[in-house]
């Protein structure tokens, strides 16, 4: 983006703006004209082309040329029964579908960002996508800028632009009355895709939306999304159903022809075959299972941004996180104004309000404690200047002036104002030597040890009051220490014990030094024994930090970077991370991580990165949120391996009747009309309890575990269609009509019923399932027992059954499900079982195993 340079009071006449910002009408008027300001919208194209979506399925398309086909040759029954099955099933799909990915929008909307935007006269908290070009917005710190934007005031801004231009380093900003071109290298241009690093401004939208510099990336990213695990599982599902379909469907369709039967009829049942293989609602069971699991998780206080994020969720095995918050309350109290060497001293204090009061950086819960302790006494002291902090040197410098004198008060962590201080205020000024310094890092180590944090705060007097920069604190006067508790939350060991149940554990990445951390640690059980430190981890290589950070449990004095480095160690261990982080410095690690985690408290930069919103701080309402997850993952692999292995069975039973019938086992609209009727049934599978086992572990795709449940289970379903192939053609006598009748009542009763074995690992009696589950599922059995003798069973081409067939339809359907659940039950032992085989193998049939544990 490039223009001519331009005068800030030109813009404003150009935007049709001021200093005091727009009306609330006059910005809705620009809303309405300009659209939101969303740089990559995602459009729905409302619901007539979500269902034309739904249409365009390959297979929906070629069944609808069917029915045309058959419609123009005068086989108008079969062409409406086509044409119907298709509608009814496209239709239900594209409701369930819509309305939950709908009530997903409105959960999200929830935690969509928002900019402080000058309406009316008065500061207002608006959704980004309100902002128009006009408006004036305020910028601290944490915040994601809005739009692009020329400034108008600021004070001390840095931004971090690495998305835009790459550079690693924030760039200092500056607010100008002169002419300036409006384009990525303007210093006195913000630009929508940037965060605020330190400082404050006000500045005047100048575009919004698409217009905008990042417009062009965001369109490009929101075109290609990086593929999750959730999306690789789902890719390789379908692979796996393409590749059967294609050879079965091929197979039968050879057969069929070189029998020479009708070429059209031999067309449409091999269409119907692979329609009956596939599990056309798998969209919809995915949209709806997922929805339902975030609409759970919203109860539970956890907003879920996308839904593969679910999956993920759920499959977590190793969480990141400070021990701030999480650990901890939160809720930090000032403690004690020190000396040096431990003795009270309220001048210390003094001094950390003053730089406290005037910070215009990261303000921190200690800030915060300070001034309400402390007040916020000022008077006499203006600021001039002001060094923002960094996560590398871990600390803050104010220059103020007072009767013409300059002084600079830094406060930080204690190592890194001790490292740059000279001398030491203890009943006047003395010089830092070597035993003095001794004494100091002996009080503070004294504190930290004792579960407080603490702050050490120096001051220098400057020659000058601007122009100031880090290389400036050198030569400090420590003037001592204040000290905070942040005492650990009451319910924080219970939840650590319960998520190192159910096969999460916790890591604590933090900032503060190894003494306070220990004792946090300790104290809500976690293994503080062994605590890594930043600068232990700097001499470790890639994979000698990843075998080291399986072991370890606390990291301390870590800087984000460093964080980044621990999640990518852990994740080429195979291991699925979350990080749960709030803070500006988190933005890179919750992007490194699996799952990103914030809350809805944290700054904007850090809610923008996270995959996963927590409406309330602190581990357990995360823990709740990681089991439905769970849940809703292992209600969509139930569907995933009912559908495979029954609906394999029963196409392999088709292949192998076309070798030795005289006609079509299944008419095509039966075989049709079966698998709607079996996939209404399933449609509530979203509602099914889980076993409580499932839960108790992490859940990952695995391929292999569906194919291999598909090539022992679908066959079991085979020998009971061909002892019913045996039954209707030698002991009943059947016809052609009879047969078609008695195999239809026989695949439907056994593979829908099959659900309550297979839903569960364990007995189907322990594990009740849900009531909608258990209804639909025994209406659809219903309504196939009584069709032959319903009025539309002639143009179905059903005829009554002898009472005869439904004694042995009630002892086949006994028998199958026994003999379901009893290979079932081998199959899970055999990969439950333990094998003396190497550590690598074992973890992989540990995973397998676990796997099969998604059949529930």
């Amino acid at each position: 983006m490039t223009t001519a340079p331009v005068a800030l009071l030109e813009l404003f006449e150009r935007l049709g703006t001021s200093e005091k910002g727009l009306s609330t009408e006059t910005a809705n008027q620009r809303l309405a004209e300009v659209g939101p300001n969303d740089p990559a919208p995602v459009t729905h194209g409302g619901p007539l082309r979500e269902f034309l979506r739904f249409v365009r399925n390959p297979l929906v398309l070629i069944l609808l040329a069917a029915a045309g086909i058959s419609a123009v040759l005068g086989q108008a029954t079969d062409a409406l029964l086509i044409a119907s099955i298709i509608v009814v099933s496209t239709v239900l799909n594209f409701f369930q579908a819509y309305r939950s990915q709908r009530a997903v929008e409105r959960l999200r909307e929830q935690v969509a960002p928002t900019a402080t935007v000058l309406r009316d006269g008065k500061w207002q908290e608006r959704p980004r996508r309100e902002v128009v070009p006009g408006d004036i917005v305020r910028l601290a710190a944490g915040d994601l800028v809005p739009a692009d934007a020329r400034l108008v005031s600021c004070r001390d801004l840095h931004l971090q632009q690495a998305a835009l231009t790459g550079e690693s380093a924030p760039a200092e900003k500056f607010a100008t009355q002169d002419p300036a071109t409006l384009d990525l290298q303007s210093p006195c241009m913000v630009f929508l895709g940037t965060s605020v690093v330190s400082g404050t401004a006000n500045a005047v939208i100048v575009k919004t939306g698409a217009e905008t510099a990042f417009g062009d990336i965001a369109q490009r990213l929101a075109q290609r999304a990086p593929e999750t695990e959730f999306d690789r599982g789902t890719r390789r599902f379908g692979i796996l159903i393409m590749e059967t379909v294609f050879f079965l469907v091929l197979f039968i369709l050879l057969v069929n022809l070189s029998m020479h039967r009708n070429p059209l009829e031999s067309l449409l049942f091999a269409v119907a075959l692979a329609v009956g293989l596939t599990p056309e609602f798998l969209p919809m069971i995915t949209t709806v299972t997922l929805s339902m699991g975030a609409v759970r998780m919203a109860r539970e206080k956890v907003i879920v941004k996308h839904l593969d994020a679910i999956e993920n969720f759920g499959s977590i095995d190793v969480l990141c996180s400070d021990k701030t918050g999480t650990l901890t309350a939160g809720a930090i109290t000032f403690d004690r104004s020190l000396g040096c060497f431990g003795a009270e001293n309220s001048q210390v204090v003094k001094l950390a309000v003053i730089n406290s009061a005037f910070e215009t950086g990261i303000r921190s819960p200690l800030d915060d404690a300070i001034i309400a302790s402390a007040g916020n006494d000022t008077a006499g002291y203006t600021k001039t200047d002001e060094v923002p902090f960094d996560f590398e040197r871990r600390r803050l410098s104010i220059v103020v002036a007072q009767d013409g004198r300059f002084m600079m008060i830094t406060k930080g962590a204690p190592e890194s104002v001790l490292a740059v201080s000279s001398a030491f205020s203890e009943d006047g000024e003395h010089p830092l030597d070597a035993a003095a310094r001794a004494r100091c890092v002996e009080t503070f180590q004294k504190l930290s040890a004792d579960g407080l944090r603490v702050l050490a705060v120096g001051h220098r007097l400057l020659d000058r009051g601007e122009g100031v920069r880090a290389a400036d604190e050198s030569d400090l006067v420590l003037d001592g220490f204040l000290t905070f508790r942040d005492p650990p939350r009451a319910d924080v060991k219970e939840t650590l014990a319960a998520l190192r149940r159910d096969g999460v554990q916790v890591k604590i990445l933090t900032g503060d030094n190894e003494l306070v951390t220990r004792r946090i640690c300790t104290e809500v059980g976690l293994d503080g024994g062994r605590i890594m430190l930043g600068d232990e981890m700097d001499r470790l290589g890639d994979s000698a930090l990843a075998a080291t950070a399986e072991k370890i449990h606390v990291f301390a004095r870590v800087s984000p970077g460093q964080k980044n480095r621990v999640i990518n160690a852990l994740k080429a261990r195979s291991h699925v991370v979350g990080f749960l982080g709030d803070g500006i410095n988190d933005a890179p690690s919750l992007h490194a991580a699996d799952v990103g985690i914030s809350v809805s408290g944290a700054v904007d930069v850090a809610k923008d990165a996270a995959d996963i919103i927590l409406l309330e701080p602190g581990l357990g309402v995360l823990h709740r949120g990681i089991i439905e997850g769970r849940k809703a993952f292992g209600n969509l692999l139930k569907y995933l391996l009912m559908g495979t292995s029954s609906n394999f069975g029963n196409m392999f039973s088709m292949a192998g009747a076309s070798l030795f019938l005289p006609f079509l086992p299944m008419l095509p609209t039966q075989i049709l009309l079966n698998n709607f009727l079996y996939d209404l049934a399933q449609v509530t599978i979203p509602t099914d309890n889980v076993d409580p086992a499932y839960i108790r572990k992490p859940q990952r795709w695995d391929i292999s575990i569906i194919r291999n449940f598909m090539i022992f289970i679908g066959p079991i379903s085979s020998i009971y269609d061909f002892i019913t192939f045996y039954m209707m053609l030698r002991v009943f006598q059947a016809n052609e009509t009879m047969f078609h009748t008695g195999w239809f009542v026989e695949s439907l009763a056994t593979q829908t019923l099959v659900l309550f074995v297979i839903r569960t690992t364990g007995n189907p009696w322990r594990n009740r399932p849900s009531l909608p589950l258990t209804i639909t599922t025994l209406v659809v059995v219903a309504f196939g027992i009584v069709l032959p003798y319903l009025p539309l069973a002639h143009d179905l081409g059903f005829v009554p059954l002898p009472l005869a067939f439904y004694a042995f339809l009630a002892a086949a359907t006994l028998t199958y499900l026994a003999l379901v659940q009893l290979v079932k039950g081998f199959l899970l032992q055999r990969f439950l079982a333990p094998k003396h085989k190497p550590r690598r193998r074992a973890g992989i049939r540990r995973r397998r195993a676990e796997s099969w544990a998604s059949a529930r």
